[in-house]
C-alpha cells in the first residue's frame, strides 16, 4: 500500500478526470484558535498555562526547527514521550509541515519502540528525557531531540524551539488521502501496526466527535486528560482543539484521582475522555465527594466496553453524564455512540443494558457472517463498518490490509449482534470467544454475571485448554477492597442460577489485581501470560 492509497479505493469512471482533492491541513485549528482566541488559554500542566497565540507561536517554531533539519511533507516523525507540553506542540508542527505524527505508548520497552522506528520508517525521534535507554536503541532516524529535561540527543525540543523563535510557516498544503497521523494498534496479537489516518479522514472525524461525543462544546469548555495523549485522549484532544477548549493535562506523573477531581473542580471542567477501568476507579475513590464536579457535561469512556453494575455506579456518583462510543483505533472511535439519555441508572424494562449505541453520523454498521452476509437482528456475528471515519490501511503491511477488509467493509474482529432498531451489541472480542464442548462461549456475558456478587470488583474469564471438552472457562476474580473474602465453592453457587451449566467457569481464582495495558485496559492475553506464569494454565495441575 502507498502512504496515500486507501485500499479498494476505486478508478474514476466515465472518463472524468480525478481533481485534486485538498482538504484542510489538520494545523489549521491551531491557526484558527489563534486568531479568534489568541488571548484565551488554551494549555494547562501544573503552573503553568499558554494562550492559543503562543501554542501558535511555538508550533511554527518547531515546525521550522523540523524543516531545518530536513522534515519535509510525508516523513515521519516518531515520539516517545509522556504527556507533556513538547508532545501537544509536536502533534500539530508534524501537522503543520505535512509530516506523519508517530506517537507510542510511552509505556513501551526500548526494543519495542526501536521496532516502531524501524517498521514507520521515522526520519526524526523525540525522547521524553525519561528515556534514554529507548533513545539509545532506536536507530534509523537522521535526529534524535529530547523533549524535557535529560542528557541525550542531538539538542532539546525546547532549545529547537528558541533557536526559530518568531518564524512564522503557513500551513502545508494537503489533500484527503495525505497521511497525517500513524496509530498504532495496542497489538492484541503480535507486533504492533500503524494505522495511517489522513488529513481527510480526520476532519471528518473530528466533526463526527464533536457532533455525537459532545454536541454544544465552544470555547468556554474546559477538558481534562487522564489518559495518554499518544492514542484515543490524543484524538479527544485534537476534537477540543477545534472548538478552542481549553486542554488541561494532570499536574502529577501517575494518575492522581485526587488530584484529577481537584482540577475538575478549579477549571470547571466539562467533558473527559478515559476508558472504564479508569473511570470505576474514579467513581469509586473518595474524592468524587469532596470535590466539586457539576461542571462534567460529557464523561466519555471507550476501548473497552462498561459492565453494568460499574455503569450504574459512575451514573449515582456523577449524573448523566456519561457518553460511551464504540470505536477501533483504525476507526478512530467512529462506530457506535450511547449519549447520555439514553444511559438508564435502572434496570427497568425500556432499560438498553449492555448496548454500545447505534450508529455514528456518516457511518454504517452491519453484522456479518464468515461470508461476509449480513446476519439478520440479534444473530451473532462480526462486527463491520464502512464509512468516511475509516483508515486507509496498515501502513506497509498489505497482508493485515487483505484481512482487515472485505468487499470495502472494514472487519473489526469484534463479534456481536443488532437488535431491530439498529441497537449494537459487542459480545467480546473473536478471539475471546472459546468453545466448550462444540458450544460457542463468550466471556463478556459470564463476566457480567460475575460482576453483580458485591464482593467482586473486576473479573476475567477466558477459556483454556482441557482434554474432555476442549476448551473450558476460568474466572480471574479481583474483590473489592474491605469485602469478605469469597470462595471457589460460594461463587460457583452464587453463579450457577444465573448462567446455563455449560458456560459455568470450571474454576475461580482469586488475585489482588488484574494486569493491565498502558492504555488501562485488561487485555485477556496479559491475564493469560499471568495464568501460564503461576502455572495454572493446566486445570488437570490446579483441580
Amino acid at each position: 500500500m502507498s502512504e496515500a492509497t486507501a485500499p479498494g479505493m476505486a478508478a474514476p469512471r466515465g472518463g472524468l478526470l480525478r481533481m485534486s482533492r485538498r482538504v484542510m491541513n489538520l494545523a489549521h485549528l491551531v491557526t484558527q484558535n489563534a486568531r479568534r482566541y489568541g488571548d484565551r488559554i488554551g494549555f494547562v500542566w501544573g503552573e503553568r498555562s499558554w494562550t492559543w497565540r503562543e501554542i501558535d507561536s511555538l508550533v511554527s517554531s518547531l515546525a521550522a526547527a523540523f524543516a531545518a533539519r530536513g522534515i519535509v511533507k510525508g516523513d515521519r516523525v516518531l515520539v516517545h514521550s509522556k504527556n507533556c507540553d513538547e508532545m501537544f506542540w509536536s502533534m500539530f508542527a508534524a501537522f503543520r509541515l505535512g509530516a506523519v505524527w508517530v506517537p507510542t505508548n510511552f509505556r513501551l520497552m526500548p526494543d519495542e519502540v526501536a521496532y516502531l522506528a524501524t517498521a514507520s520508517g521515522a526520519k526524526a525521534f523525540l525522547c521524553h528525557g525519561d528515556f534514554a535507554d529507548h533513545a539509545n536503541a532506536v536507530s534509523g532516524p537522521d535526529f534524535v531531540w529530547r523533549i524535557g529535561e535529560g542528557a541525550f540527543g542531538e539538542r532539546s525540543v525546547s532549545d529547537a524551539i528558541k533557536a526559530h523563535a518568531g518564524i512564522k510557516l503557513d500551513n502545508a498544503a494537503v489533500e484527503y488521502d495525505d497521511p497525517c497521523w500513524f496509530f498504532f494498534t495496542s497489538g492484541t496479537t503480535g507486533r504492533s501496526k500503524a494505522a495511517v489516518l489522513t488529513h481527510g479522514q480526520m476532519g471528518f472525524v473530528v466533526t463526527n466527535h464533536l457532533a455525537d461525543l459532545t454536541p454544544g462544546t465552544t470555547e468556554a469548555d474546559a477538558s481534562l486528560v487522564v489518559a495518554p495523549l499518544s492514542h484515543g485522549a490524543g484524538v479527544h484532544q485534537l476534537m477540543q482543539t477545534a472548538r478552542g477548549v481549553k486542554t488541561i493535562l494532570l499536574s502529577t506523573e501517575r494518575f492522581d484521582i485526587d488530584e484529577a477531581f481537584r482540577l475538575i473542580e478549579t477549571h470547571r471542567v466539562s467533558n473527559l475522555f478515559t476508558v472504564p477501568t479508569i473511570l470505576k476507579m474514579m467513581v469509586e475513590h473518595p474524592a468524587v465527594d469532596r470535590y466539586d464536579h457539576s461542571s462534567l457535561r460529557y464523561v466519555i469512556y471507550a476501548g473497552a466496553p462498561m459492565y453494568r453494575e460499574d455503569q450504574k455506579a459512575a451514573l449515582k456518583k456523577l449524573g448523566g453524564v456519561l457518553v460511551q462510543y464504540f470505536g477501533l483505533g483504525e476507526v478512530t472511535g467512529n462506530i457506535t455512540v450511547l449519549p447520555p439519555a439514553l444511559h438508564d441508572p435502572e434496570d427497568t424494562p425500556h432499560a438498553r443494558i449492555g448496548t454500545c449505541g447505534f450508529e455514528r453520523t456518516g457511518m454504517q454498521v452491519q453484522i456479518q457472517d464468515d461470508e461476509g452476509r449480513e446476519l439478520k437482528p440479534f444473530e451473532t456475528g462480526e462486527i463491520c463498518v464502512i464509512g468516511p471515519a475509516v483508515f486507509a490501511g496498515y501502513y506497509d503491511n498489505p497482508q493485515a490490509n487483505a484481512k482487515a477488509f472485505r468487499d470495502g467493509w472494514f472487519r473489526t474482529g469484534d463479534l456481536g449482534h443488532m437488535d431491530e432498531e439498529g441497537f449494537v451489541y459487542i459480545t467480546g472480542r473473536a478471539s475471546d470467544m472459546y468453545i466448550s464442548g462444540g458450544s460457542n462461549i463468550y466471556p463478556r456475558e459470564v463476566e457480567e454475571k460475575i460482576l453483580t456478587h458485591p464482593a467482586i470488583g473486576e473479573v476475567a474469564v477466558l477459556g483454556v485448554p482441557d482434554p474432555v471438552w476442549g476448551e473450558v472457562g476460568v474466572a480471574v476474580c479481583v474483590p473489592r477492597e474491605g469485602a469478605k473474602p469469597v470462595t471457589e465453592a460460594e461463587m460457583a453457587g452464587f453463579l450457577a442460577p444465573k448462567v446455563p451449566r455449560y458456560k459455568m467457569p470450571k474454576r475461580f481464582f482469586f488475585w489482588d489485581a488484574l494486569p493491565k495495558s498502558g492504555y488501562g485496559k485488561i487485555p485477556k492475553r496479559l491475564v493469560r501470560d499471568e495464568l501460564e506464569a503461576r502455572g495454572l494454565l493446566d486445570l488437570t495441575k490446579t483441580s
